[in-house]
């Protein structure tokens, strides 16, 4: 079974329009680490898709915050602003099935799906220090998580760990080949707004038969998106930084 893994879509449709085009005739299922809206300008069209699409979901924070739910408080100012408007934005029914997704983490197929941490949404695992707090919780040999939206992740091996890094520049992709005496917690990156200094979308693709995980980046019009932000009535600064990719 090939899997296409997609997280932190954040609206960005067009993001995502790019990364089902260059994934097209390559998966059999969708999954989603949640933050399917927040910060960007389409958040119906998304869940629409996600409604239509995804085999298997779990809920974001911002997916939570954007639909009514706990936690806008904790969110920065920016963050805040962009909630509050998808919380406009939203179709009733797309933000009461919102409501209904549940959290992580989500047994698929004999591995995870989280969106933050194991026990906790919100909690972002950057370090290694992080993903090894992390390692007792583990119960499935892979998991995939997103929140931080930095793609790659982290593998122990023999009692040691060692991060996994995204494709380097100049290339599109880079494969990860699972061992059976290995653990792995996996990123996939951000579709819609990568933090990792690459703006291109972020995705990956598991095939469970080959026991490989491919991390790809797809190139979109991220200016495009900037002026559909702006256009919204978005803080244009969501839409600068997309080019960036902070």
């Amino acid at each position: 079974m090939r899997y296409l893994l997609v997280s932190d879509i954040h609206g960005n449709w067009d993001a995502l329009e790019a990364v089902l085009r260059d994934a097209h005739g390559t998966y059999d299922k969708i999954l989603c680490c949640g933050d399917l809206v927040g910060y960007g300008p389409d958040p119906n069209r998304i869940v629409q898709w996600a409604r239509e699409s995804v085999a298997s979901q779990i809920r974001g924070n911002h997916d939570r915050v954007c639909c009514g739910l706990p936690g806008l408080l904790e969110f920065t100012p920016l963050a805040e602003a962009a909630a509050i408007w998808t919380l406009q934005a939203l179709a009733a029914d797309h933000m009461e099935w919102l409501r209904e997704l549940p959290s992580g983490p989500m047994a698929v197929d004999g591995f995870s799906l989280v969106h933050g941490s194991p026990f906790d949404e919100d909690e972002y695992v950057i370090t290694l220090s992080d993903a090894n707090s992390q390692r007792v919780w583990l119960r499935e040999q892979l998991t995939f998580f997103g929140h931080t939206h930095l793609q790659g992740g982290f593998v122990w091996h023999e009692g040691k760990i060692r991060a996994l890094g995204a494709p380097p520049p100049g290339r599109d992709s880079s494969v990860v080949t699972l061992h059976g005496d290995s653990i792995y917690l996996i990123n996939p990156g951000s579709v819609g707004q990568p933090r990792d200094s690459d703006p291109r979308a972020a995705w990956a693709l598991y095939d469970s038969d080959r026991q490989t995980v491919e991390l790809r980046r797809t190139e979109y019009d991220f200016g495009a998106v900037a002026r559909k932000i702006t256009a919204a009535g978005l803080p244009p600064v969501l839409g600068h930084r997309l080019s960036l990719g902070k």
